[in-house]
């Protein structure tokens, strides 16, 4: 026996959420190493690391979006600057059926989640040809990054809808 639906149509799949990770890539990096070659030579204490990272997202095409992960890190002994390395790192990913509420969310935080061990990577392989120990950067909550983004626009959306003060005059 085969299954009929009445009126003979075949009933609609539903169109479930998909993402898809197209491709990666380094749009940009650059590595300085002031002080070669005393600066791999030289001993001394550890030295201070600054390390900061950005996402940046565009969308390419109707359901294309490239996410960007900007991450500096730069290495002090003292007042001197033993490397400073600039990486932007890339992933194109193509989202289907995502709800408008969710998109923010997905691109945001779990894009950059998904690329992020790859850039870690590279960061970690540039520091060390360029003469240093790898540079291991700790796991990034990228939920609470996007939690942080929210509430400075909240502040500053704030801030500008805020009645000014009316002038005295005297």
């Amino acid at each position: 026996m085969s299954d009929e639906t009445q009126g003979g149509a075949a009933p609609q799949a539903a169109n479930p959420p998909s993402m898809n990770l197209v491709g990666q890539y380094i749009r940009d990096l650059s590595f300085e190493n002031p002080g070669a070659p005393g600066s791999i030579m030289a001993g001394g204490g550890n030295p201070a690391f600054n390390v900061s990272i950005s996402v940046g997202v565009k969308k390419q095409a109707d359901d294309l979006y490239a996410v960007e992960l900007t991450l500096n890190a730069k290495a002090n002994r003292e007042a001197t600057v033993l490397f400073n390395v600039e990486l932007v790192y890339g992933g194109v990913f193509r989202l289907k059926n995502v709800p408008e509420v969710q998109l923010s969310q997905l691109l945001m935080i779990e894009c950059p989640r998904l690329i992020f061990p790859f850039a870690r990577q590279v960061l970690a392989s540039v520091t060390q040809q360029g003469g240093f120990p790898p540079l291991m950067m700790e796991p990034v909550d990228f939920a609470a990054i996007y939690r942080q983004n929210l509430q400075k626009l909240a502040a500053q959306q704030g801030a500008a809808a805020a009645p000014a003060e009316p002038e005295k005059l005297n």
